[in-house]
């Protein structure tokens, strides 16, 4: 991206065929893939510290407290739950989110709330630069954030697991040597 302190960067070469219209779909990629990251960052962050009271599938007799923290969630939703998630992912795609000139824009304003009337868009051309550009570099962060919560969580058993437990890793090789 075209972004400080970097500029323009583009080592693998992507958009030397100068196409607009794959950039673009790129770009729009890239901000759908940051805001899921972000959410997917929250929701590994707030189940910490917060889980609702309740069922998360009465039918099923599950709870949300029932429901462990990070990866091993995967394993305890149901395959319902799973269905019903994309579902909504794709009535959001097909049905509500409509393509504008701009990458990632649906015309819902800011948060997502211009259709009820609040959160109209920027207006001030120079305030809407930066807030895009805070958008995409926190959207890539979140994406790096949250493949380090997956492999923190595959390795240790928790995203905030103690590396300590990480018994296979390669640099434990040494420990019993003399000076380690």
């Amino acid at each position: 991206g075209d972004q400080a302190p970097l500029g323009f960067w583009d080592p693998l070469g992507l958009a030397k065929d100068k196409d607009v219209e794959v950039f673009k779909r790129r770009r729009e990629t890239e901000i759908k893939h940051g805001r899921v990251a972000m959410f997917a960052t929250m929701g590994y962050i707030v189940p910490e510290y917060y889980k609702f009271d309740g069922y998360l599938s009465p039918s099923m007799d599950l709870k949300f407290a029932d429901v462990p923290n990070g990866l091993k969630a995967l394993s305890v939703v149901p395959k319902e739950g799973w269905a019903q998630m994309l579902a909504f992912a794709g009535f959001l795609e097909l049905v509500v989110n409509k393509k504008s000139s701009e990458p990632g824009n649906y015309g819902k304003g800011n948060f997502g709330l211009g259709n009820v009337g609040f959160g109209n868009s920027i207006q001030d051309p120079a305030k809407r630069n930066r807030q895009l550009s805070a958008e995409l570099a926190n959207g890539r962060l979140a994406m790096m954030a949250i493949m380090g919560m997956f492999f923190q969580d595959g390795l240790t058993g928790s995203a905030w697991g103690d590396w300590a437990n990480y018994t296979d890793s390669p640099l434990r090789a040494f420990e019993s040597e003399l000076g380690v």
